[in-house]
């Protein structure tokens, strides 16, 4: 019997855990302070509308129609001679969730630092973060640990296993979140805080950075894109509302965002002054989360239960979107013929076993953020030209394809998903709005990739943008995704045959006379 989420309680929740992760929560205060603070989110705001929701809808479709993973949910949709496309978004995402698993290690490091006492004022912050990445014994068992508590979840199952879990997990994080927030705006001086991080300069809105920066905070951290809310799709109960669900999914996502915006930014804004706030953000994701602002944690009234809370925020967000990532990387596995379990201590091991080079080097680990980070990119446009070549109105009207064989009539009767009921009941009405921003996905897509491949040569590595061996340079990038693009392509046939069939198997390719005389009911 195919397992469904329970409610659609349960599926906003696992996809709001899919969606928040460290980059909310380290990432989202950094990039939001240093690039115009309210200006910065009207751009972002803009950016969910017209980037996020619709990717989302259209993976939510694939995900729900062909209840396969994105190797099959991209054969059934586009053709069997594109299942690599299908298998190049699954395997970004599982690229990034082989260092992944290592950050959420990171987390709860910092945890079990912190309810230890570890983390006390007067610490040399820059010392134990340096001491911690220095010794690969610890950062290989965290990174362990994580992946393991991880795949002990997956291995149960939607509902003994991560539905459980995330419907619990997910509102206890928002609540951390909410408490962690509250104390902050509490703070005297937080108000400093408040105004750097909500009041526009509104004339950023005409510098083009702010923008780019905006679609690329949206585009790392709603997800759409990488596959997770197809998979998480592919257990969607029956005549869902796609279009408010993925709308629920990316308010939850920046209001995740706001409170860990709120309480980081505060706390500097409060304890410190402003240069100390300009050099904590000037340090990175790792150097704002691990040296700076534990070092304002302790010094806080209360510190020594706030800086444990925010760690276990860091850490939950960090599993909660790793066990969407494992889900990924078990359900394609699963599609080809294994059991669940077996599946998932595949992928554990390999999961384990390729993240070890991102656990014993920090510069590996940024490189591999750099390349997967940005070329998970080219995966929302997979899914903008998956749908243009399925046919937009076919989907907004949640018609399956033409010639479908009768005996699967009564899974889609009445089952209107992406238009929601007839367009008639449906919470979010998407008639022309969803249509037009998929057709200029590709050019939203060109201008961010083009700004990303700027940064490559002129910003990040000038001297050494052609060196395949530097961290952050274009030639590092576009060498890792064509080996991958070639070996995908070249396993394209033998990855599309190994797939088992979903509702939507044989649609495409069957032929005519086997579809002859057939009803449409």
């Amino acid at each position: 019997m195919r397992e469904v989420f329970g409610s659609r309680f349960a599926f906003v929740a696992a996809a709001i855990g899919m969606a928040v992760g460290t980059g909310n929560i380290w990432r989202f205060p950094r990039v939001a302070a240093e690039w115009g603070g309210g200006s910065f989110l009207i751009a972002l705001v803009i950016a969910n509308l017209v980037w996020a929701i619709p990717i989302l809808m259209a993976e939510s479709y694939m995900g729900s129609r062909s209840r396969l993973g994105t190797i099959g949910a991209f054969r059934d949709f586009v053709g069997r001679k594109f299942a690599w496309m299908g298998a190049y978004m699954g395997f970004v995402t599982i690229g990034i969730l082989f260092y992944y698993s290592v950050v959420c290690g990171w987390a709860i490091r910092y945890f079990v630092y912190a309810i230890t006492g570890t983390i006390s004022p007067g610490v040399d912050t820059q010392a134990l973060w340096d001491d911690f990445t220095a010794n690969p014994t610890q950062t290989i068992f965290f990174h362990l640990l994580a992946i393991v508590l991880v795949g002990a979840i997956v291995y149960r199952g939607l509902k003994g296993g991560f539905e459980s879990i995330l419907s619990f997990a997910i509102p206890a994080l928002f609540v951390i979140l909410a408490v962690l927030t509250v104390r902050a705006v509490t703070l005297p001086g937080a108000a400093e805080g408040l105004r750097y991080l909500f009041v526009p300069e509104w004339g950023r809105l005409g510098n083009s950075q702010v923008w780019l920066q905006a679609f690329s905070q949206m585009a790392f951290s709603t997800g759409a894109g990488w596959g997770l809310y197809l998979t998480y799709a592919v257990y969607m109960r029956e005549r869902e509302d796609v279009g408010l669900n993925a709308t629920v999914l990316c308010a939850g996502n920046l209001l995740a965002s706001l409170m860990a915006g709120t309480a980081v930014i505060c706390t500097i804004f409060a304890l410190r002054a402003q240069g100390f706030a300009e050099e904590a953000f000037a340090a990175g994701n790792e150097g704002l989360a691990f040296i700076y602002f534990s070092r304002l944690l302790v010094e806080m009234p209360g510190g020594a239960v706030f800086a444990p809370l925010f760690y276990l925020a860091l850490a939950l967000a960090g599993l909660s979107s790793l066990i969407a990532m494992v889900e990924l990387a078990t359900r394609n596995v699963m599609d080809m013929g294994l059991d669940r379990h077996r599946a998932v201590v595949i992928v554990v091991a390999v999961a384990f076993m390729a993240g070890i080079p991102s656990a014993y080097s920090l510069t590996f680990l940024s490189n591999q953020d750099f390349v997967w980070g940005v070329g998970l990119l080219i995966g929302g446009l997979l899914a903008a030209l998956a749908m243009m070549k399925y046919g937009l109105d076919r989907a907004r009207a949640g018609a399956p394809p033409e010639g479908r064989p009768s005996g699967l009539s009564a899974i889609f009767r009445g089952l209107d998903l992406i238009r929601g009921d007839l367009d008639e009941t449906s919470d979010f009405r998407i008639r022309r709005w969803w249509p037009i921003c998929i057709l200029l996905f590709p050019v939203m897509f060109v201008v961010l990739l083009g700004w990303w491949i700027y940064q490559a040569i002129f910003v990040f590595a000038p001297d050494t943008w052609w060196n395949p061996f530097e961290t952050y340079s274009l030639a590092t990038m576009v060498v890792q995704w064509a080996i991958l693009f070639g070996v995908l392509y070249v396993l394209n046939d033998l990855l599309a045959g190994r797939i088992g069939g979903g509702p939507m198997s044989g649609w495409r390719e069957a032929p005519a006379a086997a579809t002859e005389g057939r009803g449409t009911s």
